[in-house]
């Protein structure tokens, strides 16, 4: 059975540090303030995303893995969940400098997937930047005095954020998002995050935010980072978009597409095979998919899932699209 494309609708998340571009920019009409992050797709207990009905993703996928793919079903054991999960994320101010452990620890010791994401900037204003890594070699016990006397930063590499950019994060990689960013952020389904400093901020509940020093320290990559190059971009051309690869590993991977179909009579044609899932978030512009006679309108911050095997889908419109799947 050929499947259909289904729009979905997020999560949204009010943490401390996040703005208001999320519905200013792409039209969420989320009702958080502030809204730092919407979980765009995924079936993650913390912040699963909606069908039109009102179903979760998560129990949708439930009822019928198979939309999953193959090879997705492998990764995740037949498991009917996404092993991915697919954010636009608005840093007003700087987030908390952070690490994420591999599966292997987090597999041990939470219970869970480990985290490996990826960046794309959106957006981001003069001067932004964002942390990756240690300038320099360091020690446990140096990273430990320094987050006790709040001077880690000297230990910190920054790197400028430009608009385009994109920064791939293993598991291990100390980082930070800093003020002015806007993102997409394609990580594993994992909502672990060791807190190594938060600038001595408070929550809603008056107190500082709690820090993880001795499981990050567990978990870091103590080596100097140097500052990490954007990756060699080749545009592939066809008739009515362009497309070029972000980035791919084990996880997950991550074209960008450029659709103009604007003066043209023949749609681009578009499909999933049987191994995986794709989901297609939609950064800029507008269009419509055509599928069997149905037609679903999108627009700048929508986000589509397209089930393994299915139907042939007609796109048309001028946008840039993230085509990402597993």
């Amino acid at each position: 059975m050929k499947r259909l494309p289904m729009m979905l609708t997020p999560t949204a998340k009010d943490y401390l540090w996040g703005g208001s571009r999320l519905n200013d920019d792409f039209h969420l009409d989320l009702p958080v303030s502030p809204l730092a992050e919407a979980w765009m797709c995924s079936t993650h207990p913390d912040g699963p995303s909606f069908l039109a009905s009102g179903e979760s993703l998560r129990d949708l996928l439930a009822r019928e893995p198979e939309m999953l793919g193959s090879h997705v079903l492998r990764i995740t054991g037949g498991k009917p969940e996404l092993p991915i999960l697919i954010k636009l994320i608005d840093a007003k101010q700087d987030l908390s400098v952070q690490v994420h452990p591999e599966d292997a620890y987090a597999a041990a010791y939470e219970g869970q997937w480990g985290k490996t994401e990826m960046w794309y900037v959106l957006d981001a204003r003069l001067g932004a930047e964002l942390v990756y890594g240690f300038n320099r070699d360091v020690t446990a016990e140096e990273v430990l005095r320094s987050a006790e006397k709040g001077s880690i930063e000297k230990l910190l590499n920054h790197v400028p954020a430009r608009r385009n950019d994109v920064f791939y994060i293993e598991s291990g990689i100390v980082h930070a998002l800093g003020a002015g960013c806007l993102i997409a952020e394609i990580q594993q389904s994992s909502n672990l995050t060791y807190r190594l400093y938060d600038y001595d901020r408070v929550g809603k509940d008056g107190r500082r935010r709690q820090l993880h020093i001795d499981k990050a320290l567990q978990v870091a990559n103590l080596k100097g980072s140097s500052s990490p190059r954007q990756p060699m971009r080749v545009l592939k051309y066809r008739s009515g978009c362009a497309t070029e690869l972000l980035t791919r590993c084990k996880y997950f991977q991550v074209e960008r597409m450029l659709l103009n179909t604007e003066d043209k009579r023949e749609l681009l044609e578009y499909h999933t095979g049987e191994n995986s899932f794709h989901t297609l978030l939609v950064v800029d512009g507008c269009g419509s998919i055509t599928a069997e006679n149905c037609v679903m309108n999108f627009f700048k911050g929508d986000c589509v899932f397209v089930p393994a095997n299915s139907a042939v889908l007609k796109l048309h419109g001028m946008a840039t699209i993230l085509d990402i799947s597993c």
